[in-house]
């Protein structure tokens, strides 16, 4: 990812800050918590403040970390809390904070980092920036609630599936873009085309990521491909064949916990040649098309080549 190079010394201070935010007095929380950091991830909120940030009169590094953090730590404590949801062992090929410890540790992780996202951006005097997180993270946090309830529910439709990955991914990299724009002093109409790419590149990105469970392989996924089903979760491929015949006893098995290895490459060779998937990408590519018009009239400078690296590398990513 070539956009990475360019920004490599303000991500190496975010990455550095990170560290220090998650600095605590119980040695058992602190070390969980590092332990997902050091689990990597491509920091791709992050990239987003420092982006949009470049758009503004005002660009100061101090304070675009701040928010830059805060970000990636609620996006941090939402995974921990989803991998409770999810009971998952695994996550980008580490043990997650779950199986490391227990839920309970898991659960307290995810509150700390919560509060350490509040402290980063606390100092940070802009009521509006305030409330947006506020909002934010109120979102995400009814969107794990809706997540569970959607749980191996067969009857929803896409409006319920567009909704849930709203808020599971788009809004907090809306969020980052717009916050970006706010920290650096950007006019309205900038802040606008910023958080409305976020929000369409997010979209594509959740819906590449759900396309990713079911034609990648375990080892580029650091977790069984599938996992999403396996979990109770109807993602878009799925939505498309629910009712297919001949894959709805896969499912069930699936929900059952009963799927063998077998049946599991089974299931997914059928999804992947059933045309789902060339129907969800297809979506995807509409909401990367609406993310490349939003930043069509900005400055051409070289955040701005950035964003459009990213919309091309989120329509063709591997991983």
């Amino acid at each position: 990812m070539s956009f990475y190079k360019s920004f490599r010394k303000e991500l190496h201070t975010i990455e550095k800050e990170l560290e220090r935010s998650l600095e605590s007095n119980s040695p058992v929380i602190q070390e969980a918590s590092i332990h997902l950091l050091k689990a990597g991830g491509k920091r791709i909120r992050p990239i987003f403040v420092i982006l949009s940030a470049h758009f503004g009169p005002t660009y100061n590094q101090k304070e675009v970390a701040k928010v830059a953090v805060s970000l990636e730590l609620i996006h941090m404590a939402s995974l921990v809390h989803d991998d409770v949801i999810d009971h998952s062992d695994m996550r980008r090929g580490n043990p997650t904070v779950r199986a490391q410890w227990n839920n309970q540790v898991a659960m307290y992780t995810g509150d700390f980092i919560f509060s350490r996202a509040l402290s980063s951006i606390g100092n940070i005097e802009m009521k509006e920036m305030h409330e947006r997180l506020a909002h934010t993270m109120l979102e995400i946090c009814k969107g794990e609630i809706i997540q569970i309830d959607y749980q191996q529910v067969i009857h929803q439709n896409l409006r319920d599936y567009l909704r849930r990955i709203k808020r599971k991914t788009a809004l907090l990299l809306s969020s980052s873009c717009e916050l970006g724009a706010l920290v650096s002093e950007a006019d309205r109409q900038t802040v606008g085309h910023m958080r409305r790419f976020g929000y369409f590149a997010g979209m594509a990105f959740q819906i590449v990521d759900d396309i990713l469970d079911i034609v990648s392989t375990d080892e580029k996924l650091g977790k069984p491909a599938g996992s999403d089903l396996l979990n109770g979760h109807l993602t878009l491929p799925i939505l498309h064949i629910k009712e297919d015949p001949e894959f709805v006893p896969y499912m069930k098995k699936a929900f059952e916990g009963t799927l063998t290895e077998v049946e599991r490459e089974e299931m997914l060779t059928y999804i992947r040649q059933s045309g789902a998937i060339e129907k969800s990408q297809a979506l995807s590519d509409r909401y990367l098309e609406k993310a490349r018009k939003e930043i069509a009239h900005l400055p051409n400078n070289k955040a701005k080549k950035a964003l459009e690296q990213i919309a091309a590398f989120i329509g063709e990513r591997k991983y």
